[in-house]
């Protein structure tokens, strides 16, 4: 089951892979720390300029799609899947 949600999200601890590259390693959403699990799978979408990247991350029990403006500081949580 899907909930597609849409909202921004606090990220509290990122991680980095080999190539320095950042993913968040703990989020809090509505007062509710989740942390996952590995580096999750990730996607880069490039329109001109602008690049943004989707992250399909677990926490072992739920998957969560984040989506980041590669810019540095603005995370948007998508949805969940229960």
């Amino acid at each position: 089951m899907t909930h597609n949600i849409n909202s921004s999200v606090i990220v509290t601890s990122l991680g980095f892979k080999k190539n320095l590259s950042a993913y968040p390693r703990r989020i809090e959403y509505r007062g509710i720390s989740y942390n996952f699990i590995d580096a999750g799978l990730r996607c880069m979408i490039r329109s001109g300029s602008q690049v943004i990247e989707i992250l399909t991350m677990t926490d072992g029990d739920k998957t969560f799609r984040l989506r980041s403006d590669n810019r540095g500081g603005t995370w948007t949580l998508l949805g969940v899947n229960f």
